[in-house]
């Protein structure tokens, strides 16, 4: 490849553009009215602007991309994650274009991105599913009764959704007709198509996803498992690998299904099969996500395969030169995700300028960024900030590792998610490795219910005692404690340097 255009914004265009620049490849950068300061932008050896702040009039603007692809001399397009990664009218434009879209093909991505379609295709090929409709329903009484064959509660889920959006639990008859009118009008306005289907919804599973490589002469391989089941809002913030709940005999069959799927699909480049794992070790499988994780630093950290890395290589194709027999997990690492967004005000979105910011550093830390001191957050996308990762020999070792580098974490001038993700490692739950997808809901309610408000006010009661005894024990210069003797700097009072008083 001569040149990869990242059509993608903040701590994942940054992780891509340094790929390109380890690979001795030249990159160019995507950047909306909001962005034209961001960090992607100034790591980026050239940057084209695409449009106004909304993402459907820059970042969602397929013409607009190829376009600024072309005024680069970009041969390539890594899409990151979001935005149009998984859009197979997007790959279909790169391919028409004549630009390789560093993904799989437009068919693989239309196919695995129809959740229906997808569910078909897994049957057909031995992958154990979620028991539920394979299809659109005609009417209310056919959704009535699939959901009465197989028993309450049961999932509405949108077709081409993903996100949570257009999900619905139904847990009675009579709930269902209105569920399937809230599902599909979410659907249609997030997706637009207002297709949904039901399952039967298992109760507290884990979410244990495989990530998988794939070339384009018919090699795949998988990287191990992923636990994800610590979500907020059907939305993941913290991941792990290896899962506790998986043993070595489980763990070769994920896997080995995992791969059977990417078969099934046709799929090529890096992409992840997700499951859902019950209580009794069964598994289904639930989507595949046509395109780099959020949390592939995991991954990256247990197995050391660079895997932007390795998309490059197979859309240059390249061979893989993994084999499946070579690939084992090395310690414990552990994501968490920061947001700007408020914990204590039902995590609204926190926009402003980052007037302090202190990265964590040290053995086994990696911290993906899209921020620097100084920078306005915009409040036209989701809200990450960063990703904090951490790796050390075993799981506890890398729980006090990850307790670490947040207390290290210090973002100032907005509100984010740091003392959120500190006290979610800290609970006896999560250090006992009970992490089923009830996490937040069942152990995080000192938060408010889902997570939503209020931490504990103890710490805010200790600073100001603080204040109050610090002022109390000052002099009349109102610059020393009485626990120690004055120096001259205190006793002179006003006094600079090269100056009088």
């Amino acid at each position: 490849m001569d040149k990869i255009l990242v059509a993608n914004r903040g701590e994942i265009a940054v992780r891509v553009i340094r790929a390109c620049r380890d690979m001795g490849v030249p990159s160019a950068a995507i950047y909306s009215d909001a962005d034209r300061a961001s960090l992607h932008v100034l790591e980026a050896e050239e940057a084209v602007h695409v449009g106004p702040a909304p993402a459907l009039e820059s970042y969602l603007d397929i013409d607009a991309v190829i376009a600024a692809a072309r005024k680069v001399g970009a041969d390539a397009i890594h899409p990151g994650y979001g935005f149009l990664a998984e859009n197979s009218r997007f790959a279909a434009a790169c391919e028409e274009a004549g630009i390789t879209f560093i993904g799989p093909t437009s068919e693989a991505l239309s196919l695995v991105g129809d959740k229906i379609r997808s569910r078909e295709t897994m049957k057909a090929e031995g992958v154990p599913i979620i028991p539920g409709m394979l299809g659109k329903g005609e009417d209310l009484a056919e959704y009535t009764s699939k959901a009465a064959e197989m028993g309450y509660p049961v999932l509405v889920k949108a077709s081409a959704g993903g996100g949570g959006k257009g999900m619905t639990v139904v847990r009675a008859e009579g709930d269902l007709a209105g569920a399937l009118e809230a599902s599909s009008r979410v659907a249609k306005s997030a997706f637009g198509d207002d297709t949904v289907y039901i399952e039967k919804l298992i109760e507290r599973p884990r979410h244990v996803e495989f990530q998988v490589l794939a070339d384009t002469h018919g090699n795949v391989v998988h990287l191990f498992e992923r636990e994800c089941s610590i979500q907020r809002r059907h939305q993941k913030i913290v991941e792990e690998s290896p899962s506790t709940a998986l043993d070595p005999e489980l763990r070769n069959r994920m896997g080995e299904t995992a791969v059977r799927a990417a078969r099934a699909v046709g799929y090529t480049n890096a992409g992840t099969v997700e499951f859902l794992l019950d209580e009794d070790g069964h598994f289904y499988f639930l989507e595949v996500n046509a395109r780099v994780q959020v949390e592939h630093p995991v991954t990256e950290f247990v197995t050391g395969v660079d895997i932007v890395r390795e998309q490059i290589l197979i859309a240059s194709g390249e061979r893989l030169d993994l084999a499946q027999e070579d690939l084992v997990q090395r310690g414990h690492a552990i994501e968490c995700r920061i947001y700007a967004e408020d914990p204590r005000n039902d995590f609204l979105p926190s926009a402003g300028t980052v007037t302090l910011f202190r990265e964590p550093s040290g053995p086994g830390v990696r911290h993906d960024c899209g921020i620097y001191e100084g920078w306005d957050v915009p409040v036209h996308y989701d809200p990450i900030l960063s990703k904090l990762i951490v790796h050390a020999g075993d799981r506890e070792a890398a729980r006090h590792r990850m307790l670490r580098a947040l207390s290290e974490t210090t973002i100032l001038g907005i509100e984010t998610t740091v003392e959120y993700l500190k006290a979610i490692i800290e609970n006896p739950a999560f250090a006992a490795g009970d992490t089923q997808t009830d996490f937040i809901e069942k152990h995080m309610r000192d938060w408010g219910g889902d997570g939503a408000a209020g931490a504990d006010d103890a710490l805010a009661d200790v600073a100001l005692i603080a204040g109050a005894l610090a002022l109390s024990s000052e002099t009349s210069t109102g610059s020393v404690l009485t626990e120690r003797a004055p120096s001259p700097w205190d006793t002179l009072g006003g006094w600079r340097v090269g100056g009088g008083r």
